[in-house]
């Protein structure tokens, strides 16, 4: 079994293409489905889609062809023809996937450094594809540890001090953009994003907000929160002429705001400029309404242009940060090529302690009358020689495992003891035993959760 990936990000594709990518809601529930339907092969899968990526982890028996097929799936979302879409993927597989996953998870990969939203989003990606019964031993254990190394980089080194998010930036582009000095914003939408960009311009001194979501209810209580008032699903119109700054960040898989309905209402704002911040993916607003006069119209692909007064403060931890993620790497990666000796190592263990308690027991009968206290000295050193004898394989045999030779020693060890290999199928999910062998490890995943 392989680890592979295959993505793009905001480095990799424009937001016009992850936009048409941009997975949500129901389109992420068909996605999933399309991924662990029988005819695909894909042993496991999680997808993980943000404003800024779309990245599919799969774990496949051939990693070419796992690479080719994930490729076509995510060409097929949007019927893109596949050579359009290859110059904007990027393909990694085993380390580097590995290493990838954890450097998104402790916010190295954000288009703002350190970005406290990724670790979520990665965390309810995961979630979702085990809802969805994608999810296996390998990317169980996988995600547990990425998101164990991007818990640590926010506890244990100074990567989220001083950090920002997309709303926040959003939200220092409409003050850095607004032609107001104390300008009207209108927030669309009512989504988490749509909180925290409110609140950064409140926090920056902004005190006329007004809110516009499709449930009225939602909006109603950002109002309340802001002291802002509310506008409903069926005065748009009434709202963008109100404003002097919209920022939109709704969940909305279509264009909101299109460039003809708007020309139709300038007349009514009298000369006042407007201006769009658009930080949602798919976008809000129309990019032709940056043709309209007295109109300024931002994406988030334009958030790079704000300066973070703090980058600096947070660009000194990424090598804590760097170093955190090589130690869970490896210990994952430690983890993953041993459970390609572990079925072999019990096998060998529970063979020579059979071996070990025949012989004993044959003694102890020669002897006769031997007294319980002799019985359990004679029986614990016997336990203790086996231990002895196979500590030293055992460890080699991991260390070789480790090293990418795992498979090969097993059939090795097996051949000169006569021991089976067990199947994959007769291998506990989580520690790699022998299940053939009743494994009583009371196995845990890294998280915590029992098994």
């Amino acid at each position: 079994m392989t680890i592979i990936l295959v993505g793009l990000n905001h480095r990799t594709a424009p937001v016009a293409l992850r936009e048409k990518l941009a997975l949500t809601g129901v389109s992420m529930e068909l996605a999933l489905k399309t991924l662990g339907s029988p005819q695909v092969p894909i042993h496991e899968a999680v997808i993980l889609s943000t404003c800024n990526r779309l990245e599919v982890y799969a774990v496949v028996h051939n990693r070419t062809q796992g690479w080719q097929h994930v490729g076509r799936f995510l060409a097929a979302l949007q019927d893109i023809p596949i050579a359009d879409l290859q110059p904007h993927l990027y393909q990694l597989e085993e380390d580097d996937a590995v290493q990838h996953l954890m450097r998104v998870a402790s916010g190295l990969d954000s288009m703002i450094l350190g970005e406290p939203q990724i670790l979520g989003q990665v965390g309810q990606a995961f979630d979702d594809a085990r809802s969805a019964g994608l999810t296996g031993p390998l990317l169980n254990h996988l995600f547990a540890q990425a998101i164990h190394a991007g818990k640590r980089a926010r506890t244990d080194t100074s990567i989220a001090r001083f950090t920002t998010s997309v709303s926040h930036a959003g939200a220092l582009m409409v003050l850095e953009k607004s032609a107001a000095k104390n300008p009207k914003v209108l927030v669309v939408g009512a989504g988490e994003m749509a909180l925290l960009a409110a609140k950064a311009l409140s926090k920056h001194g902004v005190t006329q907000f007004a809110f516009f979501n499709r449930t009225s209810s939602r909006a109603e209580t950002l109002a309340e929160g802001f002291g802002g008032q509310t506008f409903n699903w069926h005065q748009l119109t009434e709202a963008l002429t109100w404003a002097d700054a919209v920022i939109t960040a709704t969940g909305a898989p279509h264009i909101l705001i299109y460039a003809n309905n708007l020309a139709h209402d300038l007349p009514k704002r009298n000369g006042r400029p407007l201006l769009f911040v658009d930080i949602a993916v798919p976008r809000d607003v129309d990019v032709a309404v940056s043709q309209l006069e007295g109109v300024e119209r931002y994406d988030i692909d334009d958030l790079h242009s704000i300066v973070d007064a703090n980058t600096a403060q947070r660009e000194t931890a990424v090598p804590e940060v760097e170093a955190i993620i090589e130690t869970e790497q490896n210990s994952f990666m430690e983890w993953y090529h041993g459970r390609e000796v572990t079925p072999i190592i019990q096998n060998l263990r529970q063979w020579a302690n059979e071996v070990a308690e025949l012989e004993v027991n044959q003694a102890l009968n020669k002897l006769q009358n031997v007294d319980d206290h002799t019985s359990h000295v004679v029986n614990r050193m016997a336990h203790r020689i086996v231990n002895k004898l196979l500590h030293e394989p055992t460890v080699r045999l991991r260390g070789q495992a480790v090293a990418g030779n795992g498979h090969g020693y097993a059939h090795a060890v097996s051949e000169l003891f006569g021991l089976q290999v067990p199947a994959d199928d007769a291998v506990c999910d989580v520690c790699g035993a022998n299940t053939d062998l009743n494994c009583d490890l009371q196995c845990i995943l890294p998280t915590g959760e029992p098994q």
